[in-house]
């Protein structure tokens, strides 16, 4: 028999307490768990999963300031329309999400990755000068694989790349670097092979839309 008939008029006012302040804590726990996961998702692209462009500069802005030996990349898939126009968007859309995840996996976790729209890419990382041109030559491979769609068809894919560094460009500037890498891109278009961009390449204007082609040339809208 209890000795201190009084000890469960004590406690249990207090456990009620602790019990009626934990249920509102709780709640906001998951409401603040739910509007995390809402706010993440505002800032990846839902197909690809990739950063979309606002939090990709962000991101990518962070890595330019903090680390010395880095690239931009800029990625832009090959003959895209085709693929829609000949198996349809949903077709479209797997390969979308297969270079996606290519990408995630050549970059790795602390790099900045982004879908700039459509069948536009650009990634921001650390990227060794003795490596570079086996990386980027490695990333090429990857995303040249063929996809397999989920009905077994497979598609051939192709992709053209370019990359920029401060050492080559003169400026850690993103925008500056992304304009060189595009045109460093451009330069190399439907050849198969990634194209470093130099001082020439940051020099090539990017007016209204228009895409570049070599240093000193125009291409008009996207290429196919």
């Amino acid at each position: 028999m209890d000795s201190n008939p009084y000890a469960a008029g004590r406690i249990g006012p207090r456990a009620l307490l602790i019990t009626t302040a934990a249920v509102p804590l709780a709640g906001w726990t998951a409401h603040a768990i739910t509007l995390h996961r809402r706010l993440a998702a505002t800032k990846r692209d839902p197909l690809t999963g990739l950063l979309r462009r606002d939090a990709y500069v962000h991101r990518a802005r962070r890595i330019l300031a903090r680390h010395h030996d880095v690239a931009v990349v800029m990625v832009d898939a090959d003959h895209f329309k085709q693929i829609n126009d000949r198996l349809g968007h949903a077709a479209g859309d797997a390969v979308l999400a297969a270079l996606g995840t290519r990408l995630t996996a050549w970059a790795g976790p602390r790099a900045a990755l982004g879908r700039l729209g459509g069948d536009e890419f650009a990634v921001a990382l650390e990227l060794p000068a003795a490596r570079r041109v086996q990386r980027l030559e490695q990333l090429m491979r990857m995303l040249q694989t063929p996809v397999v769609l989920d009905d077994g068809r497979t598609v051939d894919v192709a992709a053209s790349v370019g990359a920029a560094t401060p050492a080559a460009v003169g400026s850690r500037d993103l925008s500056l670097l992304q304009r060189a890498a595009d045109a460093a891109l451009y330069d190399g278009k439907h050849t198969g092979r990634p194209v470093l961009a130099t001082t020439a390449h940051a020099a090539v204007p990017s007016v209204n839309g228009r895409r570049r082609g070599r240093p000193g040339t125009a291409v008009w809208g996207r290429a196919a």
